[in-house]
């Protein structure tokens, strides 16, 4: 099991997950909005074990004068095929980390 950044190569695979949270986006309407979400540095995390996704993150770093520097998660989903409870800890525990090293006062669901 690995957790890393995803890369646009992989955007058949995050839709699979993703749709599952929305179930109306089309995969054309997820592709443009995912290119036009890179204006705001919108980054795509996974939890994935034998090339298969299981849990995705899509977050942002901001600041702003309430939340200082922070992490946005946008997006948080398991896939249904998976423990929910687990992997969903193991993404957050992950993004604590990636909050600490990217210097943010918080993150934000």
């Amino acid at each position: 099991m690995q957790i890393r950044e995803l890369d646009l190569k992989e955007l058949y695979t995050v839709y699979d997950v993703i749709s599952q949270l929305y179930p109306d986006l089309t995969y054309e309407e997820f592709e443009d909005l995912v290119y036009d979400m890179r204006d705001i540095n919108y980054k795509m995390i996974g939890i994935i074990d034998d090339e298969k996704l299981i849990t995705y993150a899509g977050v942002v770093i901001l600041t702003t004068f309430k939340d200082k520097r922070h992490i946005k998660v946008f997006d948080l989903i398991t896939d249904k095929k998976y423990d929910r409870e687990k992997y969903d800890k193991i993404m957050k525990d992950y993004l604590i980390d990636y909050a600490n090293i990217a210097m943010c006062k918080s993150i934000l669901y």
